[in-house]
């Protein structure tokens, strides 16, 4: 049956949130203003208001993450911050060593560039998590070598929630002069960052998971000796010609404003979203056979991830329509693999491929997460009573 935008419960935050009010009507002055047709690059009066409009985003970003605003650098988002992070400082430090580490459950940008890498003559180790997801810092340290140049462990567990211990990996790495690399795609606006006195080195963000508009994101580079990227693209010289092309300029003041939205209600939208998480989780653990998946403890309360292992999960997304969950990564929900990510913390190929992620956000009301409590139970118990007669029959 066809849904109608309407009907739907949105709870997949973690994939995508949707743009803040302000957030749009801030992108829509700069498109009717002055800017709304400049280059940014142009040196003539609309194209410097359109500089200062992007100066001004990069400085709101920069009170979000205690940064220096000449430390940021406009990307398309995410995936290309990571991208650029890793392959660009591999290869900037090359000359050093060409050894990197990284974690099985990273994100698959981060994942697959590594995995580039590696076809280029690099060297990277992978750390087996916990089996809660968190890393093992005696692990780590007995990983660095004398060649390594870059770790990259994200903040955030896109899929778990786990939250990394990024003040602690980061010393590790300042102690050892290799550059760390994080991924703070689900962190951005969330939990507190202080990039003043967090020792991290590069660190890849996203609009559209803060509020904001699809499209943009940064990348953080430390002012510090040996921090640097080669660029991955050329033809320009914006962005410290680290980052060529024309600047989106009503996408980066949307990713500004967003910040500063995020800077002003962080602490409410925490307290939110822990109490949504407790409800949910309160409501479904009588299940019999249900799994957490990740850190009790250490753990971002906006994502919950569940597995009955006895329910076939693509049955399972079927069942919970009109609730939109994620059955992994918004970027490999489509394969229908079993989650790589579940599978590196032990779970069976079943509890993967089982698994639902709940994610919500400061906007997501108490009554979306009372319908996905009673949806998710009817759905796991009608999938079972299919399946009881079928494996009777199978004796």
């Amino acid at each position: 049956m066809r849904q109608h935008a309407q009907d739907l419960v949105y709870l997949d935050y973690a994939a995508s949130t949707p743009v803040d009010a302000r957030v749009l009507d801030c992108m829509n002055d700069v498109h009717c203003g002055p800017a709304g047709a400049a280059n940014a690059s142009s040196t003539h009066a609309a194209g410097r208001y359109a500089g200062r409009i992007a100066e001004t985003a990069r400085e709101q970003l920069a009170a979000l993450l205690g940064a220096k605003p000449s430390n940021l650098i406009w990307t398309s988002g995410a995936t290309e911050s990571d991208n650029l992070a890793i392959a660009g400082a591999a290869r900037f430090r090359s000359h050093r060593g060409r050894h990197l580490i990284s974690m099985p459950t990273e994100h698959k940008a981060v994942c697959d560039v590594m995995e580039a890498l590696q076809r280029e003559g690099f060297d990277v180790t992978w750390l087996t998590p916990e089996p809660d997801g968190r890393l093992d810092l005696d692990q780590l340290a007995a990983a660095i070598r004398p060649d390594t140049q870059l770790v990259s462990v994200m903040h955030v567990n896109n899929e778990t929630g786990v939250v990394q211990d990024i003040e602690a990996i980061g010393s590790l790495c300042r102690e050892r002069d290799v550059l760390y690399h994080c991924d703070a795609a689900q962190s951005l606006g969330k939990l507190p960052i202080d990039l003043a006195h967090l020792p991290v080195d590069l660190m890849s963000i996203t609009g559209h998971k803060v509020y904001g508009p699809q499209g943009i994101g940064a990348l953080y580079i430390a002012e510090r000796d040996g921090c640097d990227v080669y660029p991955l693209l050329h033809g320009g010289g914006q962005e410290r010609k680290i980052r060529p092309g024309t600047l989106a300029v009503h996408l980066i003041a949307g990713l500004g404003k967003a910040a500063e939205v995020a800077t002003g209600c962080m602490r409410e939208s925490l307290a939110h979203v822990t109490a949504l998480r407790d409800l949910l989780w309160q409501r479904i653990c009588a299940l019999p056979g249900l799994v957490r998946n990740g850190s009790d403890r250490f753990v971002y309360p906006g994502i919950l991830n569940v597995s009955a292992g006895d329910v076939d999960g693509e049955s399972l997304m079927l069942e919970l329509e009109p609730l939109c969950v994620a059955s992994g990564s918004a970027c490999n929900s489509k394969s229908r693999e079993a989650s790589y990510v579940l599978r590196a913390l032990g779970r069976s190929d079943l509890q993967a491929q089982s698994a639902v992620r709940f994610s919500f956000g400061r906007d997501t009301p108490v009554a979306d997460v009372e319908f996905a409590a009673k949806r998710y139970i009817s759905a796991v118990e009608r999938l079972r009573s299919i399946a009881s007669p079928m494996r009777s029959s199978a004796r």
